[in-house]
């Protein structure tokens, strides 16, 4: 999704029956103030969405700035994406909005976290707005398994490639490729539960308020085997990282990626 630029309006933001219950405290935020007056009175503006550490109930503290995309029917520009210390307003399209990317490679597929638990503070397209916002913060099943398909290979690839460093004395090698492997493994088991991962910032924050559901994902087990692997590359932890990957794999009918390193897997296990 380009960010483009247009009129755009955090309208309805001022009635209160529109206001989230959780975000009475930003109601009355000056830096809403400007935009939801000028977006109150301009009918091009279809959507505002709030993002960022201010829609991630207990991440906003006194650095936090304020995060929201305008969306805009039509492109119009008197409306510029703005980023600054106090306010990042991307500006884009209703069109553009539309344009889910379904590439984990894409250039815009980073954008997709961004919309997770975001909060449609405006919705003037008939509830568009609102289910594209859903659409871009989660992922359908195809989706899921386009990340799986494209990410478990690689995941399994950077933990053989460490524990065969480890296994040679090559302990720097080793520790960038287990930091390397944690990469495509939480876009795995994101995946397999219809998430989008999520940035490193909010990692924590998810598992410990959305937790994986299931029970190899207990959020204190899981973190522990992050943390583990990102001190020293821990290759016990990443062993026991990778057993819980591979059974949760094999329950969703991923077997035969596993299966095709043979042998190799003894390394792993």
């Amino acid at each position: 999704m380009a960010v483009a630029s247009g009129p755009g309006a955090l309208a309805a933001v001022v009635r209160a029956e529109t206001w989230h219950a959780d975000l009475m405290d930003l109601e009355n935020d000056p830096r809403l103030r400007g935009v939801r007056d000028r977006a109150w009175a301009d009918p091009n503006v279809v959507g505002l969405v709030l993002t960022g550490s201010q829609a991630r109930d207990g991440m906003a503290n006194e650095h936090s700035d304020l995060d929201a995309y305008v969306i805009l029917a039509d492109p119009d520009p008197r409306w510029q994406t703005t980023r600054s210390a106090a306010v990042d307003l991307p500006v884009t399209t209703l069109a553009e909005l539309r344009e889910l990317p379904i590439d984990d490679n894409s250039d815009d597929w980073w954008q997709r976290y961004s919309f997770a638990h975001a909060k449609v503070l405006l919705d003037r397209s008939d509830g568009e707005v609102t289910r594209l916002v859903q659409a871009w913060g989660s992922l359908t099943p195809s989706e899921a398994h386009h990340v799986i398909a494209a990410r478990l290979d690689g995941y399994v690839n950077w933990v053989y490639r460490s524990l065969k460093s480890f296994r040679d004395g090559r302990v720097f090698e080793a520790r960038l490729d287990a930091v390397e492997s944690l990469s495509w493994g939480l876009m795995v088991v994101f995946a397999m539960h219809g998430r989008v991962r999520p940035y490193n910032k909010y990692l924590r924050w998810e598992l410990e308020n959305h937790p994986l559901v299931g029970d190899p994902w207990r959020t204190d087990e899981l973190v522990d085997l992050l943390l583990a692997i990102l001190t020293d590359g821990s290759p016990e932890a990443q062993r026991a990282l990778f057993a819980k990957v591979e059974a949760a794999s094999r329950t969703a009918g991923y077997g035969p990626v596993l299966d095709a390193w043979g042998d190799e897997l003894t390394l792993l296990r």
